[in-house]
């Protein structure tokens, strides 16, 4: 890693304590440590096996931590190419076959669905605060043919948020941590 890079830190799994390299670019800002050990304690059982998709991957964090605690699969989308760049960097140095990156708009992958999995079982969505990607993903989500009775979405956005939740999505966690909400959502049948 260059000296002054960003970097996270994997907190559990086969890679615990590894260091990945993060693109200096404006508004990417991986997920805290402290975000990231909560999300994956409402997740422990659901992970292992799970096939995951990381839209707005950004740095990777949430993707290379599914994978680290024994995701299946996990698909990492993202647009910037810089971003992406250090994502394929970071999973070369890992060589694993769980890890897979697409280097496009999340929106424009969620509308094209036969370019992923039939069902997923977790869902990724912390897209760039401010640009109302929250609310435009979930509108597709909520009637996506991939997405199932228990698939599992998590959504990271910033705290004054005002979120189109209802009548579409259930709350199963939801917490506040410093200028960040974060919300553990179903799709209701």
């Amino acid at each position: 890693m260059k000296k002054g890079q960003g970097q996270f830190r994997v907190i559990a799994g086969q890679w615990r304590s590894r260091k990945f390299a993060v693109a200096d670019r404006e508004g990417l800002r991986p997920t805290t440590d402290r975000v990231r050990e909560t999300l994956f304690n409402w997740l422990q059982f659901d992970i292992p096996d799970a096939t995951v998709l990381d839209l707005f991957a950004g740095s990777g964090s949430l993707g290379f931590e599914a994978a680290s605690r024994g995701a299946r699969q996990v698909i990492l989308i993202e647009k910037d190419k810089h971003a992406a760049l250090q994502i394929s960097e970071n999973m070369s140095r890992l060589g694993s076959d769980s890890l897979s990156l697409i280097e496009a708009d999340a929106l424009q992958i969620l509308a094209q669905p036969q370019r992923l999995p039939s069902a997923i079982d977790v869902i990724f969505v912390d897209p760039p605060f401010h640009q109302g990607l929250a609310d435009q993903a979930l509108k597709i989500l909520q009637s996506a043919s991939f997405v199932t009775e228990q698939s599992l979405v998590y959504l990271e956005v910033e705290q004054q948020a005002t979120l189109e939740l209802a009548p579409h999505w259930d709350i199963l966690r939801e917490k506040k941590h410093g200028a960040v909400r974060f919300l553990l959502l179903q799709r209701k049948t």
